[in-house]
C-alpha cells in the first residue's frame, strides 16, 4: 500500500511585481488567471491540515523589481490575508536557499513539497531541482503558476513557449506535474499525482513522431 504523502505547500514570491502594471507582469498564463489557483491551493492545504509556507523574493532598495519597501515587493493582498504557517524572504531562486527551509520541513518529517507562484521557469524550477537533490518528492501545480516571454543573446521564446516546455522538462524528471483542481484530488485522497521519467517522455515522443510523419506519408 502507498504511503500516504506528508506534504507541504510551498507560495513561491506572490508579490505585486507580478501583477498586471507590475515591473515583471505574469504573461502566461495571465497572473489574474492563476492567482485563484494559488488561493485555492492554500485554502485547501489549510483546511486539509498541511503546513503552508510564502516565500517572499526580498531584493535591496535599488533592485529593479522586489526592492524593499516598495509595494512591488508586498505579497499580493490575496496571499496576505490567507493562513501562513511561516513566511521566509530570499534573495536568489530556490526557496531553500539562505532561507531555512530544509530544516524547517526536516522538523516536521515532510516528505513532499507541492509549489505554487511564480516564476514557472525560474524559483519554481531551482526549488523543485534543489528539492529534488534533498531528497523530497516535488509536486508543481501548473496552472498555479506562470511566466514572462524572454529575449537576450539566445534567442527569443515567447511566455507560453517558456511555460509549457519548462513543465514537460519537471514532469519528465523533476517533479509530477498536475492542475489545481488535480492536486486538491489527490489531497481528499491521500494520493500522489503520476511522476514521469526521461525514457518513457522520449519514448512516448519519437512515438509521436512516428505517428505524425506516418499521418504525413
Amino acid at each position: 500500500m502507498t504511503q500516504t504523502p506528508k506534504r507541504a505547500l510551498i507560495v513561491v514570491d506572490v508579490q505585486n511585481d507580478y501583477d498586471a502594471g507590475g515591473a515583471l507582469a505574469i504573461q502566461h498564463p495571465p497572473f489574474n488567471e492563476t492567482l485563484p489557483n494559488v488561493a485555492a491551493a492554500m485554502d485547501a492545504a489549510h483546511g486539509a491540515g498541511l503546513p503552508v509556507i510564502v516565500i517572499r523574493m526580498d531584493l535591496p532598495e535599488a533592485a529593479p523589481v522586489f526592492a524593499k519597501g516598495t509595494q512591488g515587493a508586498d505579497l499580493h493582498p490575496e496571499i496576505a490575508r490567507r493562513h501562513a504557517d511561516v513566511v521566509m524572504d530570499k534573495r536568489l531562486p530556490s526557496a531553500f536557499t539562505g532561507t531555512g527551509l530544509e530544516e524547517w520541513l526536516r522538523e516536521r518529517s515532510i516528505d513532499t513539497v507541492s509549489i505554487v507562484g511564480y516564476m514557472t521557469q525560474n524559483c519554481d524550477f531551482s526549488t523543485a531541482v534543489h528539492a529534488l537533490h534533498m531528497g523530497f518528492t516535488v509536486e508543481v501545480l501548473s496552472d498555479a503558476t506562470g511566466t514572462v516571454p524572454y529575449a537576450n543573446s539566445a534567442g527569443f521564446a515567447t511566455a507560453e513557449e517558456i511555460h509549457r516546455v519548462v513543465l514537460v522538462v519537471m514532469q519528465a524528471r523533476f517533479a509530477a506535474v498536475c492542475t489545481t483542481a488535480e492536486w486538491i484530488g489527490h489531497l481528499a485522497g491521500g494520493t500522489r499525482p503520476e511522476a514521469g521519467d526521461i525514457i518513457a517522455s522520449f519514448n512516448a515522443a519519437r512515438a509521436g513522431d512516428m505517428a505524425a510523419s506516418r499521418a504525413s506519408a
